[in-house]
């Protein structure tokens, strides 16, 4: 297996899909014209948004997320050669500040914020190796 994409469960997809074009320079790939899925442009693997009503329409349950609780046990990654100015563009399109980006000591960069909808977003600089 691998993975193929990733889809977030989320109130407003429209909402989402500017705010990750704004916040983190990702471009739509697609949009249905329902407005309740959207996939992001991210590389080899998809990132996806589906509307929160998606989910009980394909059968399933979720605890929506919510700037107002706690990070739900997931992140997203998002990879730059410079996080600095990724954390700060992000922020400034109003993303939660979380941790500033800092030096690990296995050498990357690594700084944290919540989405609009307050999902966890890692802003990283790329392995070395």
């Amino acid at each position: 297996m691998r993975l193929g994409y990733t889809i977030i469960y989320v109130p407003d997809v429209t909402a989402t899909v500017e705010f990750y074009e704004r916040a983190f320079g990702l471009q739509r790939r697609f949009v249905h014209e329902s407005g309740l899925y959207a996939e992001m442009a991210t590389g080899e693997t998809t990132l996806s948004f589906a509307g929160e009503s998606m989910a009980e329409l394909n059968g399933v349950a979720i605890r929506p997320n919510s700037r107002s609780e706690l990070c739900a046990g997931f992140e997203i990654c998002l990879v730059t050669e410079a996080p600095e100015q990724g954390y700060s563009q992000a922020v400034e399109a109003g993303a939660l500040a979380l941790k500033a980006v800092e030096a690990k000591p296995w050498g990357q960069r690594v700084g944290y914020v919540r989405d609009i909808n307050g999902c966890l977003v890692e802003i990283c600089s790329p392995m070395a190796g």
